[in-house]
């Protein structure tokens, strides 16, 4: 029975990690552009010589 509770508390201290790394991903500006990969496809990429 003690393991069962060792791993639920282990799970939800990855878990929370897990939500403050995605919620400080959030307000870093990581997800902001949301126009340049929708319209990255429709140009040719520049050939390098």
């Amino acid at each position: 029975m003690n393991i069962i509770i060792a791993l639920i508390c282990i799970s939800l201290t990855v878990a929370l990690i897990f939500l403050g790394a995605f919620l400080w991903s959030l307000k870093s500006g990581q997800f902001d552009d949301t126009y340049g990969p929708s319209v990255r496809m429709l140009f040719d990429d520049k050939k390098k010589k």
